[in-house]
This record gives structure tokens, C-alpha cells and sequence, in this order.
């Protein structure tokens, strides 16, 4: 089974990321800070690194040039994340050597393809296995929590009226998705989500008013809904028909709670 080390200092991120990972049978290891991450490379010697750049204590940069200077686990992949796509993040990432870089926001999907394609490169013998069927309470505990969220979204979407409806955490990260969906709308709509909540947070503590709660988006052909579902999370959601806006509001206000107990 393939380890990989998660570092973010983001416990959303890192949550996404380890329901991504172990559902293609891969063993999640997590850091959340630089001096963590060092320490977990150090004792449990992992087969792919991902790091953000941006980390409260040391940066991925710092993080990576370790891995390539240990005397043992120089090879070791490392994948940098960053929110900021420029020609310093990739010249910065081509000087500490590390293997890839990604900006966010992206898809799991993506981030998965990234790593195993990571490790094949590093051990391309052995093809990875799907993982066991649960037979543990922690796993029987995810899943049920997913089934909750993609329930809970389906009910949403069966709404007359509504089109798609996509869970992202902040920062861009596909939590969950249902409805008619078009390739690449939930990274689109994730994305937006994230945006839209980072500027609207900041306009809120100008203004003294806290945290963004919802926006309501009107476009020719639809109108995009964007409600705060937790701290670490976000609903976006798509309505062909405007006269449904009421209701589904009304339908979003009473899912939030338990949309946030689930996550």
C-alpha cells in the first residue's frame, strides 16, 4: 500500500485529500505544519510528499529541499501545491527539484492522477490494489458520512428548477457533487465559491459584518447560489428556472446544519 504524506495547514484540505486518497486504497499521512512534516518524513519515510508552499512555520520549498538532501529518501516524489500561479512559484519549485507543481483551486480527480502517476514513476512494478471492504468503525463512519452528503445534495438537485449542486471546501477543493453537471463545471463552481468567499470575508471585516453567509449570482440563462455551509466549507448552486430561488433558499437554510455535521 502506497503512503503518502499530506501537509497543509488547512484541516479541510487535508480531509478532502484523505477521503480522495484512501478511496483509491493509498495509506494518508498528515502534517500541518513544516516542523510536523519534517519529523513525519523523518519517522515514517513516505513514498509521495505533498506539500502546500505556503505553511505557518517553514514553506514547501524548505520542505522539499529536505527530502532531496536525507541521505535515504532522496527519490522520494514531492509535489508542491500553490494558490499563486507565477513564474517565481515554478522557478522556486525548479530549484529545490521538486517533481510537480499545482495551483489551486483543482479537482481531487486531478490531484490523484498527479500522484499516481508520481508513484508509478517512482515503482512502476507492482499496479496499486483497491482497498478491502470496510470492515473497521472509522471506515463504516466515512462512508456513511459521504452517502449523507451525496444524499443530502441529491435531494437538493431533485428540486424543480435546479441544476447542479457542488460542496467545495474554501479553497477550491470538490467535496461532493450532484445534478447535471457539464465537464468542468464543479471545478468552475468550486472555484467561484472559493473567490467569491475570500474577497466577500474580506469586504466583511472592513465593514465589521464577520463572515459571508450567502451571494446570489443572476446570469442570462441561470442564476448560481452561493451559500457558507461551515468555516471550511462552501455550497454552490446552479437554478435554470429563477422563480425556484425561494425555495431552494429556504431548502439550503434547513440542509446547512446538518451538512456541517456531516463535514
Amino acid at each position: 500500500m502506497a503512503k503518502v504524506l499530506v501537509v497543509d495547514d488547512s484541516l479541510s484540505v487535508r480531509k478532502v485529500v484523505e477521503k480522495a486518497l484512501e478511496g483509491r486504497g493509498m495509506q494518508v499521512l498528515s502534517a500541518a505544519s513544516g516542523a510536523e512534516a519534517l519529523e513525519r518524513i523523518e519517522r515514517e519515510r513516505p513514498d509521495v510528499v505533498i506539500c502546500d508552499v505556503i505553511l505557518p512555520d517553514k514553506d514547501g520549498y524548505q520542505i522539499c529541499q529536505f527530502v532531496r538532501k536525507h541521505p535515504s529518501i532522496s527519490a522520494t516524489p514531492v509535489l508542491l501545491i500553490s494558490g499563486l500561479d507565477n513564474g517565481t512559484v515554478q522557478a522556486r519549485a525548479a530549484e529545490v527539484k521538486s517533481d510537480e507543481v499545482m495551483f489551486k483551486p483543482f479537482g481531487v480527480d486531478e490531484l490523484v492522477r498527479k500522484i499516481e502517476g508520481l508513484l508509478t514513476a517512482a515503482a512502476p512494478a507492482p499496479p496499486m490494489v483497491a482497498p478491502p471492504p470496510p470492515t473497521t468503525s472509522d471506515a463504516s463512519d466515512r462512508a456513511t458520512l459521504g452517502e449523507g452528503l451525496k444524499r443530502r445534495l441529491e435531494e437538493l438537485t431533485g428540486t424543480p428548477g435546479v441544476r447542479f449542486a457542488v460542496l467545495a471546501d474554501r479553497e477550491g477543493f470538490i467535496i461532493e457533487t450532484a445534478g447535471e453537471l457539464t465537464p468542468g463545471a464543479d471545478e468552475v463552481a468550486g472555484a467561484l465559491a472559493s473567490c467569491l468567499a475570500e474577497a466577500s470575508n474580506g469586504i466583511g471585516r472592513e465593514l465589521g459584518q464577520g463572515q459571508l453567509l450567502g451571494t446570489i449570482l443572476e446570469y442570462e440563462s441561470g442564476t448560481l447560489l452561493l451559500h457558507a455551509v461551515s468555516p471550511s466549507a462552501l455550497l454552490a448552486v446552479l437554478l435554470s428556472d429563477p422563480g425556484a430561488l425561494g425555495k431552494v433558499r429556504y431548502y439550503v437554510r434547513k440542509a446547512v446544519p446538518e451538512l456541517a455535521r456531516t463535514l
